[in-house]
């Protein structure tokens, strides 16, 4: 067997299985501490609707200026928020603080 060949050959499969592989596409969400009911309404849906095509979500309140002294609002406001989507994902990861953004991570349920 010539060794050029079984290289190539090798090189063909890996490329295969690297299409077949399912690619994690992570989507992004914002909100402020003092959300609006149909603002907040209006971001769950987005979110819904990527859980539901089998993407990850990742939600963040960003905090700007003093508005950092309410880090307790802003969790309050991503708990709600996975809450809301419990039949659609799961949390990866629960709210973290870090610098000036709280995050949470959504994943989609199989």
């Amino acid at each position: 067997m010539d060794y050029r060949k079984f290289l190539y050959e090798q090189k063909k499969k890996q490329k295969e299985m690297k299409a077949k592989a399912a690619k994690v596409i992570l989507k992004e969400i914002r909100l402020g501490p003092n959300i609006d009911d149909h603002d907040f309404n209006f971001k769950l849906k987005h979110a819904t609707k990527f859980l539901q095509d089998g993407a990850k979500v990742k939600v963040e309140v960003f905090f700007k200026g003093r508005s950092i002294v309410y880090k307790d609002k802003g969790e309050y406001v991503l708990l709600k928020f996975a809450q809301e989507l419990e039949e659609f994902g799961k949390v990866e990861r629960m709210p973290k603080l870090e610098g000036k953004r709280m995050i949470m991570i959504l994943t989609p349920k199989k």
